[in-house]
């Protein structure tokens, strides 16, 4: 007897040969003694040889898939590949389609993964949540006399916010040629168009986002009116030189001014901030801070580094010539819901291509305006060459 998986021939070779025994027994009129036992030796084969095929198969395929990540290739759980090859069958994503979760969690996690910005603001996932609360954790307590009543305005600590109002929308050109490739390929051309159309979205929202007058988040490049509501650009807050001095002085005393400005939220109470500042340029004035700030050790190494523990992260998003101070969790920032499908079949026929739009909502604000500041750059070098 052969068994045959996924396109695998295996043979069951004990079983074959207790099989062969009891089938000569019969053939010979044996007794009802020696059939039985024979008949019993032989299910005995089956079930083991069966046991030993199916084990084998999927320890192999088991190992295969861990090679395969290993080596970077996509593996798809069993619910992912149920859905994508459903995609395939139906020749497309049907009407509002939602991405497996499992698949949900790896687009976040290659969001932060690919874009340090996202993982430096801190974005969280709620996954089909759209609401969730926040805390300021200097007033959720209360003293009280001991057997007392619970008191104190613990209302006050807490926040209620919303992610749902807006909604982030990506828009993903399948061709056609891609469903013929298998639902591994699907998964994957899916997954990094939309983790590269989320990321664009993304940043863009949570650094110039211009509220939402204009259906947007409010970006950190931004200050918001408390009595009006209305969202404006930042000014510069000073100038950073990152001039050379003999001990750093000149840095170190310009990043201290950041540091300690950070330290004060919008209304004038201290917060801690240390190992929290991340510092945001675009990636031209990065290569330029990154100079003014690499020594040469003595064994002949280059090392980077800020004061403070300032971490630096590019981004397309901030101008020329300026600089992005914030502080790691005063920027609330999430996605919630799933990824939804819609198609848009006949706009791009004749490209041999379907049409999509992945929605998901997001949204993202500072806590107060002084959760970020921004800073001009004036970095310069000297290019003369000196004569001997």
């Amino acid at each position: 007897m052969t068994m045959k998986l996924n396109g695998k021939v295996e043979k069951m070779e004990n079983y074959e040969a207790k099989k062969a025994v009891y089938m000569n027994a019969v053939k010979d009129s044996a007794d009802k003694e020696v059939l039985a036992n024979a008949w019993n030796e032989m299910q005995d084969a089956l079930a083991s040889d069966l046991t030993n095929v199916i084990t084998t198969h999927v320890r192999d395929n088991h190992a295969d898939n861990q090679v395969l990540a290993a080596r970077g290739q996509n593996v798809l759980t069993s619910t992912e590949r149920k859905f994508f090859n459903e995609v395939i069958l139906s020749g497309g994503f049907a009407e509002g389609a939602v991405l497996p979760v499992t698949t949900q969690e790896r687009v976040f996690e290659d969001l932060l993964q690919e874009h340090p910005l996202l993982e430096a603001i801190g974005i969280k996932s709620l996954g089909a949540v759209t609401r969730f609360i926040d805390s300021d954790p200097t007033k959720s307590y209360a003293w009280g006399k001991l057997f007392g009543d619970i008191k104190g305005q613990l209302d006050a600590a807490f926040t209620e916010e919303e992610i749902g109002q807006l909604k982030l929308t990506a828009f993903a050109v399948i061709p056609k040629d891609m469903l013929e490739l298998g639902p591994e390929w699907v998964e994957q051309y899916v997954r990094t168009l939309i983790v590269e159309a989320y990321s664009v979205g993304l940043e863009y929202g949570f650094v110039n986002g211009r509220g939402p007058a204009q259906n947007e988040p409010i970006g950190l490049l931004k200050n918001v009116d408390g009595a009006t509501g209305a969202v404006t650009d930042k000014t510069a807050s000073g100038t950073l030189t990152f001039a050379p001095s003999q001990f750093g002085e000149v840095v170190a005393g310009e990043l201290h001014e950041v540091i300690k400005s950070l330290s004060v939220n919008a209304k004038g109470k201290s917060r801690k901030v240390m190992n929290k500042v991340v510092m945001v340029v675009n990636p031209v004035d990065a290569i330029s801070v990154q100079a003014r700030n690499t020594i040469q050790t003595a064994n002949g190494q280059w090392v980077t580094a800020l004061p403070y523990n300032i971490k630096v992260v590019e981004s397309e998003e901030i101008p020329s010539n300026k600089a992005l101070f914030f502080v790691q969790g005063q920027y609330i920032a999430a996605l919630a819901g799933g990824y939804q499908a819609n198609k848009y079949d006949q706009t791009l026929a004749m490209q041999d291509a379907m049409l999509y739009t992945l929605k998901q909502h997001a949204n993202g604000k500072p806590k107060d305006n002084k959760a970020a500041l921004v800073y001009d750059l004036d970095i310069q070098f000297n290019t003369t060459v000196e004569t001997p």
